[in-house]
């Protein structure tokens, strides 16, 4: 899915379950966690962007990611803060910040305050959330403007 084809009005469950994998659908509309070290971008070096899996929005930029040995794609800041929203977490018995998108309301991950430079921060998101859009592809998928993070 292109940027240009996102809409920001959420399709239904059944829709949702025809165009993500169930893996995928667990983690952005049940709020799951996907497997440390056993999933898609956890060690992805390539650059580019992620955007949400749902909406097709740009949440994330392979120059903010780090290797947080967590075994989740970590970032130090948000692509554009817009298309994130923070929530209270108190599931599991702790209190953490939830991320989501702001656009398709899906789970993306935490963010917690032990980040590097400069910011303290580490976005710990799963990879079922995201769809990654390499450099290279960019202007074919729609993504142009992000283009000139990587000059």
């Amino acid at each position: 899915m292109t940027r240009d084809n996102a809409s920001s009005d959420k399709p239904d469950a059944e829709e949702l379950k025809k165009r993500l994998t169930p893996e995928q659908f667990h983690v952005t509309q049940e709020n799951g966690t996907e497997m440390a070290f056993h999933n898609a971008y956890w060690n992805n070096k390539s650059p580019g962007i992620y955007v949400d899996i749902v909406s097709g929005k740009p949440l994330f930029s392979s120059r903010d990611k780090f290797d947080s040995g967590t075994g989740w794609p970590s970032f130090t800041r948000a692509l554009d803060p817009a298309n994130v929203a923070l929530h209270r977490d108190n599931s599991h018995f702790m209190t953490r910040v939830e991320v989501r998108s702001t656009h398709s309301d899906s789970h993306l991950g935490h963010l917690f305050d032990d980040g590097p430079a400069p910011t303290g921060q580490r976005y710990c998101m799963n990879s079922a959330s995201l769809r990654f859009i390499a450099r290279e592809d960019l202007v074919k998928e729609g993504y142009g403007e992000y283009l000139k993070l990587f000059e």
